[in-house]
């Protein structure tokens, strides 16, 4: 009995340097002296004044705060871990055992998830993320892949706490979607999932043929942050973009009106379209869609390191074999693997489930040590 405890004794004893060096990647000192900072501002006489400027502060403090009780609580788990082994030893006691295991596993989850987030370090990786679908060639069959993978996106963002928003959805002729936004909320979200974007290339015997043959489809997604104030980044007027309303359909239920509330945005310097149909006025559709292009224009400017927005141009990759980032085999055998990374799993069911932790954190690893794999 002793022998599994001093196993995990040892564990223990092996994962605590890379937890103190937790502590000096999050910067602990500093997110305290920002708690600090923080809090006073909340106390201060006018804070909310400014209830916009207020608003962004109290959620300053919180991501701190939580920051922090993070970490104090793997400290915490850890001593306590500690302390059974011990106890375990001198009392001949293996009751604690199961609880030890679990705790362990526990630590470990907390500990890789901190490491990930201390790699968030672009200046967009803690907002909430847009991400877009669409469907490539292939009527039906691409349709239907692209729902799949909403499912896939919207599974993951509830396993992990997040809230996700419907803000544009386009039905598919006779299954699946044509495309579709939505808002990811939470923290990090854009961080986590930035890696997403891309092309994902589906091989699998097809339902919609009559003669079980096996198709091969591609869908595309698209994710960027949102960033809701940065007029000084880039401005929109109200020339630069030709606006269209129409009645909205699709997916919604009583959400979707028989007005003309649905509203597109094009702009004219780029091309990029954005639509928004899931709110019930037009005017919070209008808003969202500028929020939207916003977000695109920033994002793209930042990535090409452009200084005039009149540069940006509004290519479009094409959706086809050979500009996949992922792989997802369902026949013959099952596989999911990522071109980039090399991160592959069997567990097909899983992933499409929301299982994309592991895609995630190779992409994260990968990103942060430049060791790609060649496709």
């Amino acid at each position: 009995m002793n022998i599994e405890f001093d196993a995990y004794k040892q564990k223990l004893n092996e994962v605590k340097p890379t937890l103190d060096g937790l502590a000096d990647s999050l910067n602990l000192e500093g997110l305290r002296g920002e708690l600090e900072r923080y809090q006073a501002m909340q106390e201060a006489p006018g804070f909310w004044d400014n209830p916009e400027k207020s608003q962004q502060i109290v959620m300053k403090s919180k991501q701190a705060e939580s920051k922090l009780k993070k970490y104090e609580n793997m400290v915490s788990s850890w001593e306590d871990m500690m302390t059974i082994c011990e106890m375990a030893a001198e009392e001949d006691d293996d009751s604690m055992l199961d609880e030890l295991k679990e705790s362990f596993q526990t630590l470990e989850g907390d500990m890789e998830r901190c490491r990930l987030e201390t790699l968030l370090t672009g200046t967009y990786d803690k907002n909430n993320a847009m991400v877009s679908f669409q469907a490539g060639a292939g009527g039906t069959e691409a349709q239907d892949w692209c729902q799949m993978l909403y499912r896939m996106y919207t599974r993951w963002a509830e396993a992990h706490g997040y809230n996700y928003k419907i803000m544009d959805y386009q039905e598919g002729d006779e299954a699946g979607l044509k495309s579709a936004d939505i808002l990811i909320e939470g923290e990090n979200a854009y961080g986590f999932l930035k890696g997403e974007n891309g092309v994902h290339r589906l091989v699998r015997v097809s339902p919609f043929d009559a003669n079980a043959r096996r198709q091969t489809s591609f869908a595309a997604i698209e994710v960027i942050p949102d960033i809701q104030d940065d007029s000084q980044d880039v401005e929109i007027r109200p020339e630069d973009y030709e606006m269209q309303v129409y009645r909205s359909s699709g997916a919604g239920g009583q959400h979707i009106n028989k007005t003309s509330s649905a509203v597109r945005l094009i702009h004219k310097a780029t091309g990029i379209v954005v639509a928004c149909q899931t709110e019930r006025s037009q005017f919070q559709n209008k808003e969202n869609c500028l929020r939207m292009l916003r977000s695109k224009l920033v994002e793209i400017k930042e990535r090409e390191h452009l200084d005039k927005i009149s540069d940006i141009k509004g290519v479009q990759k094409k959706i086809e074999w050979g500009s996949q980032i992922r792989n997802y085999v369902f026949m013959p055998y099952t596989l999911v693997k990522d071109t980039r990374t090399g991160c592959e799993t069997s567990n097909v069911n899983g992933v499409m489930d929301g299982a994309l932790d592991p895609f995630i954190n190779a992409y994260l690893t990968c990103a942060a040590t430049g060791n790609w794999v060649s496709k």
